[in-house]
């Protein structure tokens, strides 16, 4: 039976219930948004491990941590705008810097928050966690992968950084699929470009693929669900393969996706990039399938760079 489209925040929220089972180490804190992050599934089974510490973000990440020296596995919730922004300090001192388990895991990034507004929509959230030393940063494709991002952070010891979507994102992946940290998966084999995208972006650069193969264009496209550490043997053999990329993201074009990967290109192996992002601005107030739209982050705007980027492939 085909499952219908998920928030991935569900995912999250559903696993760590499922981890907390058999793991007593298991704590979570929030910031007063367990309803909207899912972590108020875990609330319900363990109350007595969950922390509300109110609208106090830097407490939330802060209070994480101190239970991390104890030698528990703690979850800091909340809102990306607001636990990347208000407790960023928190994160770099206290978590990066000491390099503590602790798991920051933010819903409602990007600008499919919708309705929200600008000031609730995240569009620089893997730039400046991808920054801090020892912080790993995780965008899952859809509801399954989020388990097991969630598992995966579990069993890693050390920061983590992951963001959940509020929108549902359609099923895309399969359980047996692997998930490795650090490690992308190829969903569609090609050579003649290769997407390389994350979270929301996937789905649309699948049905990119499904529109340019009907033009008799052959692409690749790569889930690259960890930003940090980027994979860059994926990245290079990609390059090598098709001789043309394009990356995809629902965030900043400067500092996220497609800047890890033009970092790797250009250190390891230059080949034509063109990024499909948030072009420097705000997002605004809408339905997340406007939004999308608005903002150039359609599969029809990754079928354009394709194009664009396969007329720069260098011709040996």
């Amino acid at each position: 039976m085909e499952m219908k489209p998920t928030p991935t925040r569900d995912g999250f929220g559903e696993e760590l219930v499922t981890l907390g089972k058999t793991n007593p180490n298991i704590v979570v804190t929030s910031g007063d948004l367990e309803d909207a992050t899912r972590a108020e599934y875990f609330k319900k089974e363990f109350p007595d491990r969950f922390f509300n510490l109110g609208i106090t973000e830097q407490d939330v990440v802060g209070t994480a941590a101190g239970l991390s020296t104890q030698g528990y596995v703690a979850f800091a919730t909340s809102f990306a705008v607001f636990l990347t922004n208000r407790a960023y300090d928190m994160i770099r001192l206290d978590v990066c810097y000491n390099n503590l388990n602790v798991k920051v895991v933010c819903s409602h990034g990007g600008v499919t928050v919708g309705e929200d507004g600008a000031s609730a929509q995240c569009l620089e959230d893997f730039a400046i966690m991808r920054v801090l030393p020892h912080m790993k940063v995780i965008c899952p494709a859809d509801y399954i992968e989020a388990k097991k991002a969630t598992r995966a952070m579990t069993d890693t010891y050390g920061p983590f950084y992951m963001r959940t979507s509020r929108a549902p994102l359609p099923i895309i992946t399969k359980e047996e699929d692997v998930f490795t940290v650090g490690k992308a998966n190829v969903l569609r084999i090609g050579q003649d470009a290769t997407v390389i995208a994350c979270g929301v972006m996937v789905a649309e650069a699948l049905s990119a693929a499904d529109k340019l193969k009907a033009e008799g264009i052959n692409l690749k496209v790569v889930n690259m669900h960890t930003i940090k550490p980027i994979d860059i043997e994926m990245i290079v053999n990609s390059a090598k393969e098709t001789g043309a990329m394009v990356t995809a993201e629902e965030h900043q074009m400067a500092g996220g996706l497609g800047s890890a990967v033009a970092e790797v290109l250009g250190q390891h192996y230059p080949c034509p990039l063109e990024i499909v992002g948030v072009k420097d601005s705000f997002g605004e107030s809408g339905s997340p399938a406007q939004l999308l739209a608005h903002y150039g982050l359609k599969d029809i705007n990754i079928v354009d760079a394709v194009k664009k980027v396969i007329k720069r492939k260098v011709v040996l």
